[in-house]
């Protein structure tokens, strides 16, 4: 039975309030929860390669529907975009546009067909993320610090501590802080930058910049209106899951542990 026949029915309350919450089971059903907004925040975890397919399939549904702006991304730094390049764009053109290298830390083959999804719809991929050459200075930045709340800042921090797995020294603690919140002010004003009335701007990034108590939307500009996507691999408890409009939930991925991994890499440098 589906969620419009138990309400048909008038059946409890409790079921009904449970229909509302189920997580979208397509991508016009996604779509039809959190549209019309003039930027869509879609939130990811970057080893879910089922986040990245949905990524694709918003793309290439909004472009059909002619309600796609642009596309800005965490994986690219800010200032570099395929904006002039033609729709029929090879993918080298696009990489060399966007300064794609596999030094970026992030693989082509995973987020390369929402890219020439993208450029083929004709809207243009904007580079969102803050660039390399500006961490040093926003990490001794302590005017970052007062872009939000007491509450949120160390909210934050204790995030950077547990993301870190606690390895990382009590003296890096406020200087990664820093940088997650540059991030999220150049990922804000990139795509506040690109809103088009009546299109909507897509931003993709991990979850946890798209969180609305603690990301990016701290940062747009007031009247720029959002929608937040969650994307979730695995059944998570509501409670775990990051703030938003609507969860998109995929199949579990294999456990990892990537406190092991963060420590050997720590052990290598």
């Amino acid at each position: 039975m589906n969620c419009r026949t138990v309400a048909a029915l008038g059946l409890s309350f409790t079921l009904m309030v449970a229909c509302a919450h189920r997580p979208p089971q397509t991508v016009p059903d996604l779509l039809s929860r959190v549209l019309p907004a003039p930027v869509l925040l879609i939130g990811e975890q970057h080893d879910a390669p089922a986040h990245q397919a949905l990524q694709r399939d918003l793309v290439q549904t909004l472009a059909r529907r002619v309600q796609l702006g642009a596309v800005v991304m965490e994986m690219v730094e800010r200032g570099r975009s395929t904006q002039g390049l033609p729709s029929d764009a090879d993918e080298t053109r696009v990489r060399d546009a966007l300064g794609w290298t596999e030094q970026t830390g992030w693989p082509w083959p995973t987020y390369g067909p929402v890219v020439m999804a993208t450029v083929r719809s004709g809207a243009p991929v904007l580079g969102g993320n803050l660039p390399r050459a500006e961490m040093r200075d926003a990490m001794a930045n302590a005017g970052l610090d007062k872009l939000v709340s007491t509450a949120v800042l160390e909210r934050q921090r204790d995030g950077i501590r547990e993301s870190h797995c606690g390895l990382l020294p009590e003296s890096q603690i406020a200087p990664m802080t820093r940088i997650q919140l540059a991030r999220d002010q150049s990922l804000a004003q990139t795509a506040a930058q690109a809103v088009i009335p009546g299109k909507t701007v897509m931003l993709v990034a991990g979850n946890g910049h798209v969180r609305r108590d603690l990301g990016v939307p701290l940062h747009l500009p007031p009247g720029v209106g959002y929608k937040v996507v969650v994307a979730q691999a695995g059944t998570v408890n509501e409670a775990e899951s990051p703030p938003g409009d609507a969860v998109w939930q995929t199949p579990a991925l294999p456990p990892r542990d990537h406190c092991a991994e963060f420590k050997q890499q720590m052990q290598k440098r």
